[in-house]
């Protein structure tokens, strides 16, 4: 990796410094220590921990577990993962290994942020505070406790039932803040009406960051031959937690609405892939960035990429460091009644790109504002008195930057 003298990827965290903004999830890519020593060595400024939970907690997983939906979606052709269903459950290795592992990891590499997620029942203080002191005793510097995962554990009141219900939110961060004294970060559930509420009463219960977003709750579809859902386990699925590029735009909101509505550092999760979507993210709001289904896809050497393309970012904007650039473009995020009625565009369209695909035209008329037609060369033609620029064409144009929005 090679950096600009004048930029720095090192940042803090909770008062943490670690290497770069860049952390491994909490996930299958952190299933052991072993794999989060490879990750370190890979160059990744820390890692998340597996869910760990007292040995009562913890179960089998069932067989298949992963479900993913692609572009174009044909079987004759590439396949193109967007999207990742995982019915996986937490950790299903026992507590002592993990704190063996735990603190041979942060003796190997004491440089870099490991943070340990745990997890336990909404009425279960013992094992909160067990899971906590028994984490920091073992070297981790953080905990991240999951409130959120979204499937095999919220029947048992565990995982989202907890991010759910903001009162339990508050009374099991206490719990872990009086048992320990390292930074305690609950992670949030998207799978709520408006997260900051959770949050907040995470906050008031003395967490010192949040981390968003999990895995949005998620029916992955049905198998067209058997009839029988998908993952499909002996004829029968469960809902469970989808992740990937296509809930990006999910997680920016989130991590946007929390650096509006909350004084802590956020840890932003949720469909990023390269350094493009890390940047969106901290511009946002995430001070650092956590992935785990782009690892999945792709392994821990994307490290590289997204070094090197936030490193030519940050280049590009002059920005120095890190802080630099937090929450930038979530100032920008505001009610929809302040947004400008005074701007004016309507479409146009380049003759030297256009492919005459006629989609333009299709979806103007069917769900647009019929402001388009079709000369006799087959060459779009807007009338400028109906179009409201409501973008829609440039939207379906399949040509890159054909389309475009022009001031009137």
């Amino acid at each position: 990796m090679k950096f600009a003298a004048d930029v720095e990827l090192n940042t803090t965290f909770c008062g943490i410094e670690i290497p770069n903004p860049f952390l491994l999830s909490s996930a299958p890519p952190t299933g052991t220590g072993d794999m989060i020593k490879e990750a370190f060595k890979a160059g990744w400024g820390g890692a998340v921990t597996k869910t760990l939970a007292m040995d009562k907690d913890i179960g089998p997983n069932v067989t298949p577990r992963l479900h993913s939906l692609s572009f174009p979606g044909k079987s004759d052709e590439p396949k193109k993962l967007y999207g990742l269903e995982n019915i996986e459950l937490i950790t299903d290795r026992k507590l002592d290994s993990w704190l063996r592992e735990i603190e041979s990891v942060v003796k190997d590499y004491p440089d870099r942020l490991l943070i340990a997620s745990i997890m336990a029942g909404g009425d279960d203080m013992e094992s909160w505070q067990h899971l906590a002191k028994a984490c920091e005793d073992a070297g981790a510097k953080m905990l991240e406790l999951n409130f959120s995962c979204p499937h095999g554990m919220p029947e048992k009141g565990m995982g989202a039932a907890i991010g759910q219900n903001p009162g339990i939110c508050r009374k099991a961060t206490e719990w872990v803040k009086s048992a320990c004294s390292i930074p305690v970060i609950p992670k949030m559930t998207p799978n709520v009406t408006d997260i900051s509420v959770p949050a907040n009463a995470s906050i008031e219960g003395g967490a010192d960051a949040i981390s968003a977003i999990n895995t949005v709750g998620a029916v992955m579809g049905v198998d067209l031959q058997t009839l029988n859902p998908f993952p499909d386990v002996g004829g029968y699925s469960t809902p469970g937690g989808y992740s990937g590029p296509a809930i990006k735009p999910i997680g920016l909101k989130a991590v946007s609405s929390l650096f509006n509505s909350i004084n802590v550092p956020i840890s932003g999760i949720g469909g990023i892939e390269n350094w493009r979507d890390a940047a969106e993210y901290i511009l946002l709001g995430a001070c650092n960035v956590q992935l785990c289904t782009a690892v999945m896809f792709q392994g821990f050497g994307i490290i590289d990429e997204l070094c090197d393309g936030l490193t030519g970012f940050m280049e590009e904007h002059d920005f120095g460091q890190i802080d630099d650039f937090i929450g930038i473009s979530a100032r920008k995020i505001t009610d929809h009644n302040r947004l400008s009625r005074d701007i004016k565009k309507i479409s146009s369209v380049n003759r030297e790109t256009c492919v005459k695909c006629d989609l333009c035209y299709i979806s103007c008329r069917d769900a647009g504002y019929q402001a388009i037609s079709v000369g006799e060369d087959r060459f779009p033609v807007i009338d400028r008195e109906k179009c409201t620029g409501c973008s829609l064409c440039a939207q379906v144009c399949p040509v890159w930057d054909c389309v475009q929005l022009v001031a009137v």
